[in-house]
């Protein structure tokens, strides 16, 4: 009696798996075949308010940039594009630029130049060449974020006995159930 419960589940479960077996695949044949790019920032240093071009050369399709000194910039495909640093960007510091194509993500160094000044000059500093670190792809960096103080162990009794009495209700509720019929 109880395998004719248990078929219909078993075939449910295989049924599934079988329907994310290509798609699963498939994600890692894109992964596996991914193209290397090279991310470009030119110039590599710049002054605040400055227009600095960006490139992913060998990507083929369109890329992003991001940077913590500019909004995310669009690259598409076998082009560049430009972005303007903001005005309020730290004097003497390093923004890492991060470049994004189908997934593969790397890395390249901007330098903001210039002396503190009382008014700001319109004109940037340019220094040619940039340098890029590749990053292997990866998922979301979630972290734990604070959430975990230490073991308290009030909290992991409450939890032990929570799950106790589903557990008992459980096996109530089946015993009952099967007494009825």
């Amino acid at each position: 009696m109880r395998a004719i419960r248990v078929a219909p589940v078993a075939l449910l479960g295989s049924v599934a798996l079988s329907l994310t077996a290509p798609a699963t695949a498939a994600y890692a044949v894109s992964d596996s075949t991914t193209k290397p790019f090279t991310p470009s920032v030119t110039p590599s240093a710049i002054a605040p308010g400055g227009q600095v071009t960006l490139g992913a050369m060998g990507c083929d399709r369109a890329a992003t940039a991001s940077s913590g000194v500019f909004d995310t910039t669009t690259i598409p495909s076998g082009q560049s594009a430009t972005a303007t640093v903001d005005w309020d960007a730290k004097r003497g510091a390093v923004y890492q630029v991060t470049f994004n194509c189908g997934g593969t993500v790397r890395m390249a160094s901007l330098t903001i130049t210039g002396g503190a000044t009382s008014t700001p000059t319109r004109t940037p500093t340019t220094t040619p060449t940039a340098t890029s670190t590749a990053l292997a792809p990866s998922g979301v960096q979630g972290g734990l974020g604070g959430s975990v103080d230490g073991i308290d162990a009030g909290e992991i009794a409450a939890g032990t006995a929570l799950v106790l009495a589903a557990a008992g209700g459980t096996v109530y509720v089946m015993r009952r159930r099967r007494g009825s019929h």
